[in-house]
């Protein structure tokens, strides 16, 4: 998924930047999303716009049929919020 695909889908999901959104429901399979989002956090240019978090397991509720947790770079994610200056890379 190129990046500006990725910032309308989580527009869409969010409403508004800055708001964080479950992995899951950007509908992919986890080890694509997996893949998609470290190649994004793994590049100084697009990551500094990325805050990937970890939701209380109280509190993690990812879509129907979606995975709780994603491991990102080998550390353990649930939502993503992108900074609305993301669209000065696109």
């Amino acid at each position: 998924m190129d990046l500006r695909t990725l910032v309308e889908r989580y527009r869409a999901l969010a409403g508004e930047f800055g708001r964080p959104v479950h992995l899951s429901e950007f509908g992919l399979p986890k080890a694509e999303l997996e893949r998609i989002f470290a190649a994004y956090d793994e590049d100084y240019h697009i990551s500094r716009y990325l805050r990937l978090t970890r939701a209380p397991d109280a509190e993690n509720r990812p879509r129907a049929g979606g995975e709780p947790l994603y491991t990102i770079n080998g550390f353990p994610y649930s939502h993503v919020a992108l900074h609305p200056a993301i669209i000065s890379i696109l």
